[in-house]
């Protein structure tokens, strides 16, 4: 009997064991999901902040020498 019943209870213990390790796998891929969104939400804001720099610099460096001639 005994026998039994350490073996349901290891068996309990590795169950329950796995389903927390599940839980945190599932939290630590959201996380990570989240921070490679962040990131790629933020490169494309720079992206489109340095086009627009460089739009604008083109344009005054065109217009200079539109007035230079």
């Amino acid at each position: 009997m005994s026998n039994s019943k350490e073996a349901r209870a290891r068996a309990e213990s590795s169950f329950k064991r796995k389903e927390e390790q599940a839980r945190q796998g599932a939290t630590a891929w959201a996380e990570y999901e989240a921070q490679r969104r962040a990131m790629a939400e933020k490169t494309e804001r720079l992206r489109a902040i340095r086009l627009a720099k460089e739009a604008a610099q083109s344009k005054e460096a065109a217009e200079r020498a539109v007035s230079k001639k």
